[in-house]
Parts: structure tokens; sequence; C-alpha cells
């Protein structure tokens, strides 16, 4: 199943080093936190695989330089002079003839994250000073529009809110590049007074959200107790046979979309979620953190029933039924997928960690 899954990403991988989400016709594009999520698996292999994704993501960066020194400059006032998170696969141009929820604060927070990483674990992610340059007008880009308080369209790229999940994952950004640029100590508490404030909530909209466990993995924000509520809720609310929803009441893909549309209210859809399948193996890299190998174990277990083939999961199954949506594979399920397996082979008892309560500052 592991070598199957590493095919899917072969596939969904580019010549440029970026991926496309989904072979699927709609999920031809290319996303900067699908890129982040999917190039994780290759962060400890022997090839230049990881920072291949990154040095391309950079090069975009430079090539939308321009647009992010006019942000450095005054905050944005309309939704298209934001950082874009979605992009052509062939050419990874901004795309201007859709409307989409462009303001995601996550996927420039994921990004640093990933470039953090990657120099942690010892890989040559910045090529010259103009990397180190793009990062530094990043950082201060992150500081301008205030990422702390600025509402965005989050990881699900719907209406504006703060976001814990989008704070928690600019905090963990900020933190990775600190020895690399000038990150402000100011600029990480703010972050981190609004995730406390919101704690346990995702947002003042939304008790609880499938994007909240990336404060645990990959970011390790929340540790210990802290980690353990959010796992509990998720697993409380959202958790479903195939997956788990990404919040009560969403009705992307939901079984009453196609009949009403998007319009009522979430109250309406109760029920009728999408069942995302990389929430799976999602709770597997929780638990895994939090110490609790048993249940990672199942969840690994769990996430290998609801494969369309062996190493192959749809982005989501809708919702209590065993029909999956033509996006497939999803190439961050695959990844996920990956990256709790080999966690979970190599773990040891010895490995194993008690929690405690503690948020990382």
């Amino acid at each position: 199943m592991l070598s199957e899954s590493y095919k899917a990403l072969d596939q969904l991988c580019l010549p440029h080093g970026l991926y496309i989400a989904s072979p699927a016709k709609e999920y031809r594009y290319v996303w900067i936190r699908d890129c982040v999520y999917m190039s994780l698996p290759y962060v400890d292999k022997p090839s230049n695989r990881y920072e291949k994704t990154y040095y391309r993501l950079l090069d975009l960066f430079r090539e939308y330089e321009w647009k992010i020194d006019i942000l450095c400059r005054h905050r944005p006032r309309s939704e298209w002079e934001y950082i874009h998170a979605r992009y052509t696969h062939d050419n990874v141009r901004e795309i201007h003839d859709q409307s989409w929820g462009h303001i995601q604060h996550d996927m420039v927070g994921a990004f640093l994250y990933g470039i953090g990483l990657g120099l942690k674990r010892g890989r040559p992610m910045l090529r010259d000073e103009k990397d180190v340059e793009m990062i530094q007008k990043l950082v201060n880009y992150l500081a301008n529009v205030e990422y702390w308080h600025d509402t965005d369209n989050g990881m699900w790229e719907e209406w504006r809110e703060v976001h814990s999940s989008s704070v928690g994952a600019c905090v963990a950004g900020l933190k990775a590049v600190a020895g690399v640029v000038h990150v402000p100590q100011e600029l990480i508490e703010r972050g981190l007074t609004t995730v406390l404030r919101l704690f346990p909530r995702e947002s003042n909209d939304k008790f609880v959200d499938l994007a909240q466990l990336s404060l645990i993995y990959p970011y390790r924000l929340f540790t210990g107790l802290l980690g353990e509520t959010i796992v509990s809720n998720v697993e409380k609310r959202l958790l479903r046979e195939r997956g788990v929803i990404r919040y009560e009441g969403d009705s992307y893909y939901s079984t009453l979309e196609q009949q009403y549309g998007r319009a009522c209210s979430r109250d309406f859809y109760l029920g009728s979620e999408a069942e995302w399948t990389f929430g799976l193996p999602w709770l597997a890299l929780c638990h895994q953190e939090l110490g609790h190998w048993d249940k990672a174990e199942h969840y690994i277990k769990r996430t290998e029933k609801v494969m369309t083939a062996p190493g192959i999961l749809p982005e989501l199954y809708y919702g209590g039924t065993a029909k999956a949506n033509p996006n497939t594979p999803l190439g961050w399920s695959c990844a996920m997928y990956i990256l709790a397996k080999e966690a979970g082979l190599g773990a040891t008892p010895s490995a194993q960690r008690k929690p405690g309560l503690r948020i990382k500052a």
C-alpha cells in the first residue's frame, strides 16, 4: 500500500517539482498548501525531491515579488491583492477568470514551516541570498496583513473569519524561520495570544474543525492536554465511518448539495456532510504525537479499509455512503497515509510519549 501511495504522488508531481491536487479535471491545479503537505513524505528521503518543491515555490514568489512588495507597504484592499492560493499546473500562474477565496494565511505559514523543517533536517532549502530575501518578505507580509486578527478564508477556502488553524500555521511558520531571517518575537506572541483566546474553538462561528488537527500535526503547536482536547472534540463531533467531516453542516459534496445547492443554512446539512479520507491518517498522526500508538494503529487500519485500490484514497465519500467523489486519488490523502504508516512502522515502545499540559511557545 505504501508503494502504491508513493506511485500516486509520483503521478501527481509535475516536472517543475510542484503537485496537482488530483488528476480529476477540477483539481488539476497547483495549491501551495497541498504542495507543502504532499512534500512531507520526502523530507527524510535521500533525494532532492523535497527541496525541489520549495525551489519552485520560491521561484513563484520571486515571479510575484512586485505584488509582495506592494503588500509589504500597505494592507490589501481587495481579495485579489492577497497572495493567491491556487495556480495553473503548467506555467504556475495566477488564475483570474474564476472567483476564489485566496485569502489563506495558513498557506503562507505552511510554506515557511516547510522551509524551516527542511533546514532543521539539514536540507539545502535556500539557494542564494535572494531566497533568504523572499523569506523575509513573506514574514513582513504576515506582519503587514496583521495575520493574528485579519480574517481569512481558511484551509477550506470559504467565508472569512479568524481561524485558529490559520493563525497557528503562521505561528509555526514564523517560529520555523526565526533563525534564518528577522522575526520579531512580538509577531509570534500575537498569534499565540489569538490561538489561546479561541481555544478550543476553530473560530467564533465553528466550535470544532478538521483543520485544527494541523495544530498538533504537522505544526506541533498543541501538545499534551491541549492537543488531547482538540483530538477528542474532532472524534466526538466530526468522525464518521469512512472519514472525518470538515465541520458540522458542511455543504461541500453533501448528499443534499446537488438538490438544494449551498445557499441553505448550515443546520440544513447536518448529517449529510462529506467524509474526508485524510482525516483518518491525520488522526493517526495526531495520536502518534500524543503518544497513543494503539489508537494511531487503529486509524491507519481504518484508512486502509477506505482505499478504493491499494494505496489509493479519494478526497471524500458522500456522507453515510460508500460512494467516493471524482477527485481520486487525492494527493494530500495519500501523503497523510504515507506519513502515518511509516511513523507507525518505525515506532518502538521507547518512542512513546506521555501527554502533559503544554503549548509550544
